[in-house]
This record gives C-alpha cells, structure tokens and sequence, in this order.
C-alpha cells in the first residue's frame, strides 16, 4: 500500500490559499472565486499531468496565473472598476483605529502593476521562495527580486512610509508584504 497521498485529496487544502492569490491579482471577490474554480476545473482534468512528488501548491497556483493572464487578455474590451466603486458596494472592510488603515493598503497596492503584486503576494504573503515564484511566473529569479524589491519601495512610497516607521498591522500577511524580511 502506497503511503503517498493521492493529490486530489490534498487540493481542498489549497483553496484558502488560492483565492487569496486570485483576489490580489482580480481585486474583485466574484472574479477571484470565478479564477479559484476555473483554476480547479482545469487542475482536476489535468490531474495526469501533475508529478506526484512536486508541489502541488505551486503547480495549483501556475495554473491559476496563467488562467488569470489568459482571461485578462481576453477581456481588454470589456469596462473595468479601477476604481473599486462596484466592488466598494458589496463588502465593507475592517477599520484599524489608529494603525494603518486596510484601505490605504488597498488602494497603494492596486496601482502597482500586476507583475509587482504577484511578485509581493507569492513572495511576501504565501511564503514561496523568490525561486519558486520565479518559476511559477515563468521568469529568472533576479526579475522576481528585482520586482518584489520596486514594488516594496512604491508601496513605502504610495504609503508615505520612511525607513525609519513603524508599521503597525493587525494582519500578518500584509505585513510580510510590506517589509522585505528575506533581506540579507
């Protein structure tokens, strides 16, 4: 009897993860769960593909950026909410009493550009290695440096933020998105 876990089994505990990834690169809870499900649909048809042994996280979550950047080409003539005014109405976000408030947060880290913020949210928030978000995005390791470092520094600076505040979060993953704690 096999002592490996059939992955199958294991995608459900992929999920938190992966939406939270679609909605940094949706900024819209209805696309990002569209993306979550698209991503499954074609995970689960794809499942031979997969090489029991690697990792599933990343595999899932290749799938989802592709899937992402295939359905963001497609969609170039459709109207968008840059602005959120939409996507305002339907959920009210939590307000930090005097530490740095989500919505600041929000809005700096949506005008960098998509390249930065996957960069940010796989590196800073979910944790991979530079070279594991190097190879998920399909680019050297230096360029997911290179981008996680600019979009660190235009976040500080969208932020107001010197090098010598401090930052005060309540959540732990933005926090690891902002600071560069994998410095040497």
């Amino acid at each position: 009897m096999s002592q490996s876990r059939d992955p199958k089994d294991e995608l459900v505990n992929h999920l938190p993860a992966m939406r939270a990834f679609a909605m940094s690169l949706t900024r819209n809870s209805a696309a990002a769960d569209d993306l979550v499900q698209d991503t499954v649909v074609k995970a689960w048809s794809n499942f031979d593909k997969f090489k029991v042994g690697t990792n599933l996280r990343a595999w899932l979550f290749t799938i989802l950026r592709n899937t992402f950047y295939s359905n963001h080409r497609k969609r170039r003539r459709e109207v968008e909410d840059p602005e959120g005014t939409m996507s305002d109405k339907l959920s009210e976000k939590p307000h930090h009493d005097g530490r740095l408030a989500m919505g600041d947060f929000r809005k700096a880290f949506a005008q960098l550009n998509d390249e930065q913020r996957e960069a940010l949210v796989l590196v800073g928030a979910e944790g991979f290695s530079y070279e594991e978000a190097a190879e998920m995005c399909g680019c050297a390791t230096g360029t997911i440096k290179s981008r996680t470092n600019r979009a660190r520094k235009r976040l500080a600076e969208l932020m107001h933020l010197e090098d010598e505040d401090e930052l005060e979060l309540t959540d732990a993953a933005t926090l690891a998105v902002v600071s560069d704690s994998t410095a040497a």
